[in-house]
């Protein structure tokens, strides 16, 4: 039971799958699973969930067994924004469905293949709109995954959608608002908030992932154990973990101070969050719309995160072995981007009346794991780029 806000089933603003705003194509309801179980349980069963297991989190798949993929990610947001989400009343199914969704969009390699296949679209064409994962993400459970007879993607409800898109430029949300009005687009162009649990997940997902690069990130050994004392929301916490635990050092050291820390930002969450939600008052979901972000740091906290952010921005993503890395992983995109726009028949098959456009093709590179991308590459081009 949560210590913050009063008992009883969900609050007044919590999405109810009862009221839910519904699917694009009508289903009748399932005997035993609220809208928003069925919708995490589509995605589980998803094609495009089981290939983020393959999918570079800020290490390559092939360069240690035990870095974060995607998928380890999606999962670790799931569980933290599930956490959250009971003590907060709001509904856990729904955060967990958002949560295991959000990065389904995401190409090979992480960012650095985002923003290559970005560069290779724009060039293509300018007006093409570009490439970014949410919105990928988006078309992913809308249209790309083949799993029904009756409809393509997965025929999620509204909300899920919504809360996968986290974000959306002006143009983006003009088109997709044309196609559907009043839609998943709806909040941009009415300048409107996510319901309370898209904004959970987007924080879950910062928390989640400054938690694991800074595991990630020394267990590489590009960071050291010692650099993160410049930092003091790890150091306030490695400096608890010595306190209580005198003499705790190594890989032991740094799992307690992350826990720490990991505890610290749930905690500060659920405060900042019910003080802000008991200020707003909202008895919608409708009202949650019109009102600020509720689900929030306090301000010290927040702080704290920038800070944790702007140093692993400096010290880890730009780190030369890190960029290096990157750089080989950008030019295999684009590599394959070329290739396969050039000679269609590398990556339709004979016979297949698959359409072969620029976004298709898109489509097609974006859905590969990091592996699959490299053996591709090696087998078009001859060359290994990595070991």
């Amino acid at each position: 039971m949560s210590p913050l806000l009063p008992a009883g089933g969900w609050q007044a603003f919590a999405c109810d799958p009862s009221h839910s705003a519904g699917r694009r194509l009508h289903e009748p309801a399932a005997p035993t699973r609220s809208e928003y179980q069925r919708d995490r349980d589509r995605i589980v069963h998803s094609t495009a969930f089981r290939r983020l297991v393959y999918k570079t989190q800020v290490f390559l798949n092939h360069e240690g067994d035990l870095f974060r993929t995607r998928l380890t990610h999606s999962l670790e947001v799931a569980q933290l924004g599930r956490s959250i989400a009971r003590s907060l009343r709001l509904n856990e199914d729904l955060v967990e469905a958002i949560a295991l969704a959000h990065d389904l969009g995401h190409t090979p390699f992480g960012h650095a293949g985002q923003d290559a296949l970005n560069d290779c679209l724009l060039d293509a064409d300018p007006r093409s709109g570009g490439f970014e994962h949410n919105l990928q993400s988006l078309r992913v459970v809308d249209s790309l995954e083949e799993r029904y007879p009756q409809f393509d993607g997965l025929n999620l409800t509204l909300e899920t959608r919504e809360g996968i898109l986290k974000h959306c430029s002006g143009p983006a949300a003009a088109r997709l608002e044309a196609k559907e009005p009043n839609g998943v687009a709806r909040r941009f162009i009415a300048r409107l908030r996510p319901s309370l649990e898209a904004q959970l997940c987007n924080l879950a997902d910062e928390i989640a992932y400054n938690a694991h690069d800074v595991d990630d990130g020394v267990r590489s050994g590009l960071l050291k154990l010692e650099q993160l004392d410049e930092v003091p929301l790890f150091a306030r916490h490695k400096a608890e973990s010595l306190v209580a635990h005198p003499g705790l050092h190594g890989k032991r050291l740094l799992f307690e101070s992350i826990r720490r820390m990991l505890s610290a930002q749930v905690y500060d969450v659920l405060a900042a969050s019910a003080a802000a939600i008991a200020l707003h008052a909202p008895r919608t979901v409708e009202e949650v719309r019109q009102a600020p972000a509720m689900i929030c740091f306090s301000a010290q906290m927040a702080a704290d995160s920038t800070e944790l952010k702007r140093f692993l921005r400096l010290n880890l993503y730009r780190h030369p072995q890190v960029v290096a890395t990157t750089d080989r992983a950008k030019r295999v995109v684009r590599e394959l981007f070329a290739i396969y726009r050039e000679a269609p028949s590398e990556w339709i098959p004979t016979g297949e009346s698959r359409p072969s456009g620029l976004r298709q093709l898109a489509d097609y590179v974006a859905g590969m794991t990091d592996r699959y991308a490299l053996r591709e590459h090696e087998r078009l081009t001859g060359r290994r780029l990595f070991d």
